[in-house]
């Protein structure tokens, strides 16, 4: 048996990436489309608590193409596993997105979310996105989905028993492809994360009314050591593959914290 892929993205599931991923794949198993019907960047795990999640069943050239979600990528994979599948996906790959989601940007990156989401249900799960907002090169980005949805199959997946050599419980495989043709693509390279943050600028606008709004810009601002980072592989030329995991318990300093001998 085929195994079961959920696929995901926070660009919507009429983007470009989400179609070449699906490309990418399709013949490697059972494909279910689960996505935003509109733009979700930044999102990051939002879910929709004060509203109706509303769906609607996504065809192209007569054929069914998967379901359009009026949520965020988190809603989609709890829904999906939840309500839409008979039973859970095997592996949930989310993407490909467009733009790079390395350092500060997996923080509020929907299409690491909706990974993080299949991580939490436990279900082996791949972000993957491509290092660029501007002549996409959705082929390379393709390929690398492609192989590494095969390396994880081959690992193991849930459906076939204890995944020993696949990923690690809670950890979800954070991809980042370089814009680049692939035979420009020098390898892959396993990173941590890079520390960095956004420098926002926000431009005053006022509306023809005279109400005053914001327009948010900015650039990405490296604040750490790069080396070994996904950053920094990027920058260098290689596909990184970063394990995240969900706890953001700094555990380094629990010692520190102890050491105040608080008391109420």
């Amino acid at each position: 048996m085929k195994p079961h892929i959920l696929i995901c993205n926070d660009d919507g599931i009429y983007a470009p990436g989400i179609m070449a991923l699906h490309e990418a794949v399709r013949d490697i198993g059972e494909i279910t489309v689960v996505a935003p019907d509109a733009e979700q960047s930044a999102a990051g795990h939002s879910i929709t608590l004060s509203n109706p999640i509303k769906i609607k069943q996504v065809r192209r050239n007569a054929q069914f193409e998967g379901y359009a979600v009026v949520g965020t990528p988190a809603d989609c994979i709890k829904l999906a596993v939840t309500v839409l599948l008979a039973r859970p996906p095997d592996l949930i790959i989310s993407g490909i997105n467009l733009g790079p989601n390395a350092g500060i940007s997996v923080i509020y990156s929907g299409t690491v979310s909706a990974a993080t989401e299949g991580a939490i249900l436990g279900i082996p799960s791949m972000a993957i996105s491509l290092a660029t907002f501007e002549n996409p090169l959705w082929e390379t980005a393709a390929h690398v989905a492609r192989r590494l949805t095969q390396e994880l199959i081959t690992r193991g997946l849930p459906s076939e028993g204890l995944a020993q050599e696949g990923l690690p419980a809670d950890t979800l495989l954070n991809v980042n492809v370089p814009n680049r043709p692939l035979s420009q693509i020098k390898g892959l390279a396993v990173t941590r994360m890079g520390r960095s943050r956004f420098a926002e600028i926000f431009h005053k606008r006022t509306n023809p009314r005279g109400d005053t709004y914001y327009w948010m810009d900015g650039e990405l601002k490296i604040t750490g050591d790069t080396e070994g980072t996904d950053i920094q592989a990027l920058a260098d030329g290689y596909v990184s593959l970063t394990p995240i995991w969900f706890d953001l318990t700094h555990a380094a300093a629990l010692p520190k914290l102890r050491d105040w001998n608080l008391v109420l």
